[in-house]
């Protein structure tokens, strides 16, 4: 199962096309920043299954009733979803991870800060920043599960689609 991770769009559909034609996700994720535009890529992609949380910028748009934080289970694995701002990731990630640990999560995924980042705690738990791929960005994140597990969890950069 691969799923696409995107964050930060900011009304921005350029790269969030090329991803989705480039990797055939089984699944799409938005973190936010813009809600809409999750929404206009899941029209364009009906079929692919979606996931979204709105992002600090989305609550002066139409996203005042949607949870900031989805707890998911997706081909098995635990995620924890949200865009980042609430857990004030620009300064530390000690309260996401923090978080994410305490809902049981395999794998925490956010956005806010722009910056690209994957990787894999001491513990087991894996952290995903698509980055942004709106204005100023370029890049995606990509989640391979197999069997239950997370196979593969790293950066798209735009220059990776083909």
């Amino acid at each position: 199962m691969k799923i696409l991770v995107l964050s930060d769009s900011h009304s921005s559909l350029r790269l969030m096309k090329r991803c989705v034609e480039a990797v055939n996700p089984d699944v799409l994720i938005h973190l936010g920043d813009y809600y809409d535009d999750g929404v206009s890529i899941h029209e364009l992609h009906p079929k692919i299954p979606i996931y979204q949380v709105p992002g600090n910028c989305d609550r002066y748009r139409f996203c005042y009733d949607m949870p900031e934080i989805l707890h998911e289970r997706i081909g098995g694995v635990k995620f924890y979803l949200t865009h980042g701002h609430r857990h004030q990731v620009k300064s530390t990630l000690l309260a996401l991870g923090r978080d994410a640990r305490k809902s049981g999560a395999d794998i925490v995924l956010y956005g806010h800060t722009h910056e690209a980042d994957c990787h894999r705690e001491e513990d087991g738990l894996w952290v995903l920043n698509p980055g942004s791929c709106g204005y100023g960005g370029g890049s995606a994140g990509l989640i391979t599960i197999e069997n239950g597990r997370i196979a593969e969890c790293r950066i798209l950069r735009e220059t990776d689609l083909t």
